[in-house]
């Protein structure tokens, strides 16, 4: 941070170049490049000078030996922030705000200090309340900046600035426009890449929201919902330190997308992230088989959670007399008290934790009825004793009461704590009374238990009353392997099982111990694409974040899923009730306004009452058809491909057609990805072959898959049209 003596407004839009590459031929607009540049060409040198310094201060600290719990601790804060920083070599600075005040501060991946004793920020971390301004600023409410500029570099050159002065009487449609545009002219990658320098205000409202409860955030296509998703990921850690000794979850739709995703948290210096699909949350459970979207959606029901439950609560023992045998001798433990031992051991716990509560339990019980038994055996003993005793006494004239001293003690037969305490022990160490307990209590196994319940009609209906006579044939099936839709099922089954022997942390990352952990509680849940979510998938969100602290973000027209629901309160109603809060992104990053304008009759045909999202940039492209008979398919996709190959070179070109066709065209089509319109889900390429669009409509929620397809290029769309 520094003062500048007056923000030189003089500079708005200037840039390295001019749009086609060329350098700029205006003397006055040349001078003012190069001075910016220069400027902050001085200042990248300056930050990078001092993160090195402190990158090397912390590479020599972590090359001590930790030596103690505490020291750990310290080790692993210290591990972070030089991870933090090492991958802050692209992009360390990217913004600069000017204030009214005279104050210049600038905006950067990560925060740094100056060297002085003052301790004042030379480098402001993009996640701080002092950066917000950057992102949320305009003329018309500046909050209190005289002018905010992006500034774009290659490693560590700077190679173009834009200026956009805030303190003027008019307003600017977009934040950053500039920026921001050319940020969407780049090719695509087949990764995604960080937008921290090109947030808009609606972007930024919801990444740095509450994360008190479920916020559902709702936006069509090219909106920046993932953007946004995984930056208030970055956010939250960033804000909420305590947050990242938990984790966070981001669930992703396909193992495709996440590895589109992978390199975004990392970027941002967060490694407290778990990324999972629904089908892979069960580290040790594999998706075998697909099913039919019948069966899918009855799966996918609320109804199950409770019909589960009953089905466990089934299986938990009855009350009755137990009959023990230790050490030769028979012990009863009532019926009553039997009872009251399970109420106490049941109590809301999982299945098997609460048999280990009963079995400690039984452990007491069963050291009490032995030390009774032997008290009672004593005293038989004793009083059998003193009988004789009395009555040979009698015959020698002897005082047996009269004879006895204050030093003298009979033997009463109790045990003494300590003693009651050891039995107790080597009664929880019998191998006996281990395998007594596990006949009566089973260890029970939730694949085996979902497998016996989906081939057993008659328990179907016991358990899932709500389910028609249909819905049970349709269900019920040998598995031959697990199905999507078993995924939560199993997942319920798993939860109200619990551990038998909870697993012990291993590792070093929080995230290590996260993804070996069924039952982890994270700090927070991010769900992208989240409209497809079935009702017991919603469960398995929730059983991993219970105090609710969820991000969902999707398009409820994208929906494909083989659920009924239309609308965002349909799709949480079961998880989360009225208690969530709803927010919307409004504006089209992405998809040019050629391609958004042939979506809005596809919506209505999808049966949404949704507009769709405002475009705000044109490629100049018109989308283009070609029609074509099926025989010539094969040869008209292949041309097609490498004409868009050749005109979006250095970028990416991605085919979606029927799933019916996608074997055919792989075979043709080897070198870019050849998707159905759900696998193409989250996914941007710089030009879209859409092939057969009549087929994809007709596929099941067709219109919904047809609305996901035209909108995934930035630049050039063009559909082949069978006849």
């Amino acid at each position: 941070m520094r003062r500048n003596s007056a923000p030189n407004n003089g500079t708005a839009g200037v840039s390295e170049t001019t749009p086609n590459g060329e350098p700029s031929t205006s003397t006055a607009e040349g001078v003012a490049r190069r001075a910016a540049v220069a400027e902050e060409q001085e200042f990248l040198d300056l930050a990078t000078a001092r993160r090195d310094r402190i990158a090397d201060h912390l590479q020599v600290e972590l090359s001590s030996e930790a030596l103690d719990a505490s020291e750990r601790a310290r080790q692993r804060m210290l591990r972070q922030q030089y991870e933090e920083l090492r991958r802050a070599r692209e992009g360390l600075v990217f913004g600069r705000l000017d204030g009214l005040d005279g104050i210049v501060r600038h905006v950067g991946r990560v925060g740094l200090r100056n060297d002085g004793e003052d301790g004042e920020p030379l480098l402001v971390d993009w996640r701080a309340p002092a950066a917000r301004p950057f992102y949320t600023a305009t003329a018309v409410d500046p909050q209190g900046q005289a002018r905010r500029r992006h500034i774009r570099t290659t490693g560590s050159t700077v190679v173009g600035v834009d200026d956009e002065p805030l303190d003027g009487t008019t307003s600017a449609e977009l934040v950053g426009e500039g920026a921001l545009l050319a940020a969407l002219d780049q090719r695509r990658t087949g990764l995604m890449s960080t937008a921290i320098s090109t947030l808009q205000r609606e972007q930024d409202d919801i990444i740095r929201a509450k994360a008190t409860g479920p916020l559902i955030v709702q936006g069509g296509p090219g909106t920046g919902k993932t953007v946004v998703a995984l930056h208030r990921v970055a956010y939250l850690l960033f804000t909420h330190r305590r947050m990242a000794d938990q984790a966070v979850l981001v669930v992703g739709p396909s193992p495709r997308f996440l590895q589109y995703i992978s390199q975004v948290l990392p970027a941002l210096g967060e490694t407290a992230v778990v990324s999972a699909t629904c089908d892979t949350l069960l580290a040790d459970i594999r998706v075998g088989r697909d099913e039919s979207r019948l069966v899918a959606e009855i799966k996918g029901r609320a109804l199950w959670q409770p019909a589960l439950e009953r089905y466990v609560a089934s299986l938990l023992p009855r009350p009755r007399e137990l009959r023990l045998r230790w050490e030769g001798e028979f012990y009863v433990i009532t019926a009553a008290t039997v009872a009251q031992a399970l109420a106490s051991a049941v109590q809301g716990r999982p299945y098997h934790r609460a048999r280990a509560a009963f079995a400690e339990q039984l452990h007491h019980l069963l050291a009490e009825a032995v030390a009774e038994q032997r008290e009672a055996l004593m005293n038989e003993m004793e009083e059998g004793f003193e009988d004789i005793l009395a009555r040979v006494d009698k015959g020698m004239g002897y005082d047996r009461h009269s004879a006895r001293t204050s030093t003298g003690s009979d033997i009463d037969g109790l045990l003494s704590e300590e003693e009651i305490e050891h039995l107790r022990t080597r009664i929880a160490e019998s191998a006996t009374i281990a395998r007594f307990i596990e006949a009566w209590w089973p260890t029970l196994d939730a694949e085996a238990l979902l497998g016996d319940l989906l081939t057993d009609r008659t328990l179907l209906a016991r358990i899932a009353p709500r389910l028609s006579p249909e819905e049970i044939t349709a269900v019920s099936a040998e598995p031959a392997a697990w199905a999507s839709s078993d995924i939560p099922l199993l997942d319920a089954l798993a939860d109200l099982l619990g551990e038998v022997d909870a697993p012990q942390p291993q590792g070093e990352f929080v995230a290590d111990h996260a993804r070996r952990q069924r039952g982890w509680v994270y700090g927070h849940v991010v769900v992208d694409e989240a409209q497809e979510l079935s009702e017991m998938q919603w469960q398995m969100v929730l059983r991993r974040c219970p105090s609710r602290s969820i991000t969902a973000v999707g398009d409820i027209d994208q929906a494909e899923a083989a659920h009924r629901h239309t609308s965002w309160a349909q799709a949480v109603q079961a998880a989360f009730g009225d208690r969530w809060t709803a927010a919307e992104l409004t504006i089209c990053y992405r998809t040019p306004r050629e391609v958004m304008d042939l979506t809005e009759p596809v919506l209505k045909k999808a049966g949404s009452h949704n507009a769709p999202p405002r475009a705000v940039r044109s490629s100049g492209i018109a989308p283009w058809e070609l029609t074509i008979t099926p025989a010539e398919l094969a040869g008209a996709a292949a041309q097609a491909v490498r004409q868009l190959q050749q005109r979006w070179h250095g970028g990416m070109v991605g085919v979606i057609a029927p799933a019916h066709r996608v074997a055919d065209l792989l075979a043709v089509l080897s070198d870019v990805p050849v998707l159905t319109a759900t696998q193409s889900k989250g996914l941007e390429w710089d030009a879209t072959l859409l092939i057969d669009p009549h087929g994809i409509a007709a596929e099941p929620r067709g219109w919904n898959g047809l609305y996901v397809a035209l909108t995934r290029c930035t630049q050039e769309l063009g559909q082949l049209v069978l006849t």
